[in-house]
C-alpha cells in the first residue's frame, strides 16, 4: 500500500523523473484489508490495485528481494544486481511475529499476504477445528471469518482481556463477550507451550485439539535487511524518521508499517501499523521529494484504523495514551457506543462501536484540538460536534 501510494503520489505531484517499484512478491501489488475477509472468505480471488502503471511510467520490479541498502554508493542490492536511486523510499512494511520453534510446523499459519489468505482458503472451506494464538486485532478478524464459514474455533490469549496491547482494560471487557457471542471460545491468561499435529498445549497442561493453528501475536518492522546501512532503526525495529519522514541518511525517506515519526500533536514518536498511515504517509513523502526543501511537509496525521469483528464495526481515531479523562457514549454492554479520551479537556482519541458519525466528527475535532463539554459528549444523543466548548 504504502509504495504504490508513494508511486502513485509522486507523479500526481508532477515528478518527471523515473520510478522505479521493487517488491518481494510477485504477485501485482494489493490491498491488505480484504486477506482477512473477502478474500480468506473466498468471496474474492484477490485485491489488486486498479492503478495503470505503464501509463504512468511506473516500473514494476516484482519478485525483486532487496538485500541491502549501499547509501554511500546509493545502490539497492538485490538478488538480480544492484539497482541505482537517487531517491528512495522504504516501504517495506512489517512482518508476522512468528512462535518460536513452530515457523515450519504443519498446518501452522499467519496472515499477512495473498500467498498466507490462499493457504487458509482451505482451512475454512473444510470448516476444520481452528485455534488462533493471539486476540489482537488480526485475530479477532479471522476468528470472525472462521465463524462465519462455520468452523469450531477457540482464541487463546496470553493476556488477561482481548486487544491488552491497543485498548485499556475498561474497554476490552465488554469486547470479550462478542466471542461467546459469535461461538468462538476465548481462552484468557493463556500462554502456548508447544503447537504438535493436531493439538496447542498450554502452559497449564491443557491441550486443545486444532486441525490448524493460526498465529496472530503481533507485526515487526521489516527492516532487517538494513543492517549495517547506517539508516537508524528505533528499539522497535521501525525505521527512525523524522518529521518529515526522512531517514538518518540523505535521499532516504520511509513509510508505512517501518517507520515511525514524531508526532507533536502527542508528544511522542508513534508507529502505525495500520492501512490510513500507508495512504496518508505517502503523500507528504511524495510533496517533500517533488516539491523540494523550499515546500516540505510535515507529517503528524490524526491515526486511524478500522476492524471488522463479530458482526461489529470498530473503528478508532487519535492516541489516548496521554489522556487525563475518559467519556462513555452510550452502553457498552449494546450494539452501539463510543468511548471519548480527553487531555486538558480537548479530545484526543477516540474509539466508536456502530457509529461511524462519532468517528466522523471526532476525528476533526482532534485535527481542531476542540475541547469539549464532557456532560453533553456523554449523552449519545446529542451530536460529538455540539459538545464542543465555545
Amino acid at each position: 500500500m504504502a509504495g504504490v501510494q508513494t508511486a502513485v503520489a509522486l507523479r500526481e505531484q508532477g515528478w518527471k523523473g523515473t520510478i522505479t517499484l521493487l517488491g518481494a512478491e510477485s504477485h501485482q501489488p494489493y490491498d491488505r484489508p480484504p486477506l482477512s475477509k473477502a478474500v480468506l472468505l473466498g468471496k474474492a480471488d484477490g485485491s489488486a490495485f486498479e492503478v495503470d502503471f505503464p501509463a504512468l511510467s511506473i516500473e514494476l520490479l516484482l519478485g525483486r528481494q532487496v538485500t541491502a541498502l549501499r547509501p554511500d554508493r546509493h545502490l539497492l542490492e538485490t538478488a538480480a544486481g544492484p539497482v541505482p536511486y537517487d531517491r528512495l523510499v522504504i516501504a517495506t512494511g512489517a512482518e508476522p511475529i512468528t512462535l518460536p520453534g513452530t515457523d515450519a510446523g504443519p498446518g501452522i499459519y499467519v496472515l499477512r499476504t495473498l500467498d498466507d489468505a490462499e493457504r487458509l482458503r482451505p482451512v475454512l472451506e473444510g470448516r476444520q477445528e481452528v485455534v488462533v494464538v493471539g486476540a489482537g486485532w488480526i485475530g479477532a478478524e479471522f476468528a470472525t471469518a472462521a465463524r462465519e464459514a462455520g468452523c469450531p474455533v477457540t482464541v487463546v490469549e496470553a493476556a488477561d482481556r482481548p486487544l491488552a496491547g491497543a485498548l485499556p482494560a475498561e474497554v476490552t471487557e465488554h469486547m470479550a463477550a462478542w466471542y461467546a457471542d459469535s461461538g468462538a471460545r476465548l481462552i484468557t491468561g493463556a500462554k502456548v507451550a508447544a503447537v504438535e499435529p493436531g493439538s496447542v498445549l498450554l502452559e497449564d497442561g491443557t491441550r486443545l485439539r486444532a486441525d490448524a493453528v493460526l498465529v496472530g501475536v503481533g507485526a515487526r518492522p521489516t527492516t532487517a535487511w538494513l543492517a549495517g546501512s547506517g539508516v537508524e532503526l528505533c528499539s522497535d525495529g521501525s525505521v527512525r524518521a523524522d518529521e518529515r519522514l526522512r531517514t538518518s541518511q540523505p535521499d532516504v525517506y520511509a513509510v508505512g508499517d517501518c517507520a515511525s515519526f514524531p508526532s507533536a500533536r502527542y508528544g511522542e514518536r508513534l508507529l502505525v501499523h495500520h492501512w490510513d498511515n500507508a495512504l496518508q504517509g505517502p503523500r507528504a513523502v511524495a510533496a517533500n521529494i517533488a516539491g523540494g526543501a523550499a515546500e516540505e511537509t510535515v507529517y503528524d496525521p490524526v491515526p486511524y484504523f478500522w476492524s471488522e469483528q463479530f458482526g461489529r464495526f470498530v473503528q478508532y481515531t487519535g492516541h489516548h495514551a496521554a489522556a487525563d479523562a475518559t467519556v462513555w457514549r452510550g452502553d457498552p454492554a449494546g450494539a452501539s457506543w463510543s468511548v471519548c479520551w480527553l487531555r486538558g479537556g480537548a479530545l484526543v482519541a477516540l474509539l466508536a462501536v456502530g457509529r461511524p458519525r462519532d468517528l466522523a466528527q471526532g476525528r476533526r475535532l482532534i485535527e481542531r484540538g476542540a475541547r469539549i463539554d464532557p456532560d453533553r459528549a456523554a449523552d449519545p444523543s446529542v451530536p460529538l460536534k455540539s459538545a464542543v466548548l465555545r
